[in-house]
């Protein structure tokens, strides 16, 4: 009892919520509903017999139409002229016409109001759920301040490598690095992060985010149309020529749908008039009637608004969906191939083992390590190093410090009385002094974790060794089992080691795993999983897994945050690196699909209703517009409703 009530209480403040939306400061659409409020109060007059008197009626209604439905009468003129028999806009003019003739002057106006409610009613749906990029557009920064200058210069004649100056509460207005200062910056523009984010020199920052509580300076690195926020706007502009297979099929059958329907309204006056001999004026309303409840309004907007809302929804929370198809494809996939590196795991490397041999303590292995990684750009070395900072211990001094690629590194630890330092690969130290089995067992235990094995020797004793590993992100788990829940199949495509893939694969919950594979070899994969699932999604970091997005069904790419390879190749685009996101999307896309469908037969329905009335002579035309309008305004409000889904 208390879930139905609270499922109607948020019901009921979701719609709420939406109608508090309309544009009541938009004149024209306050003018609007001053007008249907007129066309109603004139109809209900009408109907208690108080007419406007007859000779100045059809002056006055036909100046009223005028002015409110100019726009969709002309439109229909034109369509009449070219024999464009599959616009909407002509059904309306045919409408008006009969209406005049039958002397229904108030319903002729109620007709044509309403009509253009519906068609403002559509805008505004449409507005609302683009009204967050929009609004972002309008507001986004125009000029920024250059230090050498110190002039404001348009963001388009800023070049890479400028230093620009931001100060707190302001946008920031390009793609650059910080070059100086500290600060908190406002990234839900772009990654959908409601927490702000810390930056210091090094960091790297977006057009379009804001800048918090702190002044810096910023060397920009893309010009302002090669931005990752332009790139968004662009991308998000075009989601219209992505269209959904649904839209494509509304659209379509509109175009046949309205040439029948004017053709079965003649049909509805001639046969029961010309052939049965029955009264002209009542089957002439009886087809008006048709002409009005006919009018696939809500049938042609229920797919547009559903598409524009879900991906508003989706862009606020940090993933940039290309089009109305994609969102649609992904609701229907039943397989996700998933990368390891940077899409389970972060890509970057971490010490989560420290193990000291040989009576050596934990602190001198870190400082004498650490020593000599700090010499290496290496990511296992940079890794060791910031280990031994997290825990305090400073690293030791050293000398000759020499790089070997791809295995190791060797140098002199003052600290350690000069003696040769090795750190490396257990081969790399094989190469240089024995290593017993125990170590052996050791490294080969880690290596079956997935585990890299990072050893350290002084003077030819092993002091201990480091197991390194690459962090699984927190959500992953969790997203792989939502995943699981809705039916789709999880399978790990990597080019890492298998092994360290199957490791991470069974901490998450996937148990069908390729490792070891090229980028060829991960588009085989995918060809193959299209073949058994049919609908395949792969999620990738972008770059190396270009070949795989592509070759998807639906092709995601992790971390999109600035990397312009990633925003081009995939058809959704997650900015914030969160694979928690995707069960969200998927979900999203399912209830899109129900939506449409919902929307899509609840209109055929009454439409198909008020037809057999007007076909048996039971309708009216007031009827017809207000099932007309009513459907129309609620396929709006049930599709805007996918903008607060969660």
């Amino acid at each position: 009892m208390n879930f139905a009530v609270s499922k109607i209480y948020r019901t009921f403040e979701t719609n709420f919520y939406l109608c508090m939306k309309l544009p009541f400061h938009d004149k024209k659409f306050c003018y609007l509903l001053v007008s249907v409020a007129i066309a109603i109060v004139l109809e209900i007059l009408s109907l208690t017999g108080i007419q406007l008197p007859l000779p100045y009626a059809p002056f006055i209604y036909g100046l009223f139409i005028l002015i409110v439905g100019h726009e969709v009468l002309i439109n229909g003129i034109k369509s009449l002229i070219k024999f464009n028999f599959g616009n909407i806009g002509l059904l309306m003019l045919i409408a008006v016409v009969a209406a005049f003739y039958l002397k229904e002057y108030p319903e002729a106006a109620v007709v044509i109001v309403l009509y253009v409610l519906g068609e403002k009613l559509e805008d505004i749906g449409i507005e609302n759920s683009r009204s967050a990029l929009d609004q972002l557009v309008s507001h986004s920064p125009k000029t920024a301040f250059v230090k050498e200058t110190e002039t404001s210069v348009p963001v388009e004649e800023i070049r890479a490598g400028t230093i620009i100056q931001v100060k707190p509460h302001d946008q920031i207005p390009l793609d650059g690095t910080v070059e100086s200062g500290e600060t908190s910056v406002d990234e839900s523009p772009i990654t959908g992060e409601p927490i702000p984010a810390f930056k210091m020199k090094g960091d790297p920052v977006f057009a379009g985010t804001l800048n918090k509580n702190g002044f810096i300076e910023i060397r920009v690195t893309k010009e302002n149309k090669d931005s990752t926020f332009s790139k968004i706007i662009e991308l998000t502009q075009q989601t219209q020529n992505n269209p959904s297979e649904s839209q494509k099929f509304i659209e379509k059958f509109a175009t046949i749908y309205t040439p029948v329907v004017i053709l079965s309204a003649l049909l509805l006056i001639l046969i029961p008039v010309v052939f049965l001999h029955q009264d002209f004026q009542h089957w002439l309303n009886q087809a008006v009637s048709l002409l009005v409840i006919a009018c696939p309004c809500a049938l042609v907007i229920s797919t547009p608004v559903a598409i524009y809302a879900a991906i508003g929804n989706a862009s606020s929370k940090g993933a940039l969906i290309k089009g109305g198809k994609f969102l649609e494809l992904l609701a229907g996939i039943k397989a996700v191939g998933l990368d390891k590196t940077r899409t389970i795991t972060y890509g970057k490397p971490l010490v989560s083992d420290i193990i000291p041999l040989n009576d050596n303590e934990r602190q001198e292995l870190l400082g004498c390590g650490a020593g000599t990684e700090l010499f290496s750009e290496h990511p296992l070395a940079q890794a060791i190093v910031e280990a031994s900072l997290k825990e305090g211990i400073q690293p030791h001094e050293i000398c000759a410090f020499e790089s070997v690629v791809g295995e190791g590194a060797k140098s002199r630890c003052l600290v350690c009385n000069n003696e040769t330092v090795l750190v490396g690969k257990p081969d790399f130290i094989e190469k240089h002094q024995e290593v017993s089995s125990d170590i052996k067992k050791t490294t080969a235990q880690l290596a079956s974790q997935g585990k890299t094995s990072v050893l350290v020797s002084c003077n030819r004793e092993i002091k201990g060794l480091f197991g390194l590993t690459d962090e699984i992100k927190p959500d992953s788990q969790q997203a792989i089992e939502e995943l699981q829940k809705e039916g789709i199949e999880t399978i790990m495509i990597t080019g890492d080691n298998p092994q360290a893939a199957r490791y991470v694969a069974e901490q998450v919950g996937i148990r069908k795993v390729f490792g070891g594979l090229l980028p060829q070899d991960k588009v085989a994969h995918i060809q193959e999983l299209k073949q058994k699932y049919g609908s395949v999604a792969m999620v990738g970091d972008g770059v190396n897994d270009a070949p795989a997005l592509a070759a998807a069904t639906v092709g995601i790419a992790m971390g999109a945050a600035g990397s312009d390879t990633a925003i081009e190749i995939a058809d959704i685009a997650l900015m914030n690196d969160k694979l928690s996101l995707l069960p969200f999307l998927v979900r999203l896309a399912k209830k899109t699909v129900r939506t449409i469908r919902w929307n899509t037969f609840g209109a055929i329905a009454v439409k198909i209703i008020f037809i057999l009335l007007a076909f048996f002579g039971y309708s009216h035309l007031i009827l017809a517009i207000t099932a007309d309008v009513g459907v129309t305004l609620i396929v709006i409000l049930i599709s805007l409703r996918l903008m607060n889904s969660r």
